[in-house]
């Protein structure tokens, strides 16, 4: 008999954290009509992306956030690296 491997949840699931800006999930209320509150999560808009940087002459794949993205086209990926690494989010 082989011992069945069990996968917990936990294991499975990456943290929602963007690799560039730091953001990830804030909790608050959902509030009813009749004022009732319950507690949910807002989570980050996070997307699994590719980016060439020519400096490196490479690709890397983040998952960054929208806001992330935006300043991407902004600044360029290298500005955009270059400071996560300073604020200690980026670890690549």
């Amino acid at each position: 008999m082989h011992p069945v491997l069990k996968i917990t949840q936990n294991s499975k699931t990456m943290s929602r954290v963007c690799e560039l800006t730091g953001k990830r999930a804030m909790v608050g209320n959902n509030v009813s009509h009749a004022i009732n509150k319950t507690k949910r999560k807002f989570n980050v808009n996070l997307f699994k992306k590719r980016f060439y940087i020519p400096e490196e002459d490479k690709w890397v794949t983040l998952r960054v956030s929208a806001a992330a993205i935006k300043n991407i086209n902004k600044k360029g990926i290298s500005a955009v690296i270059k400071e996560a690494r300073e604020k200690g989010y980026l670890t690549k």
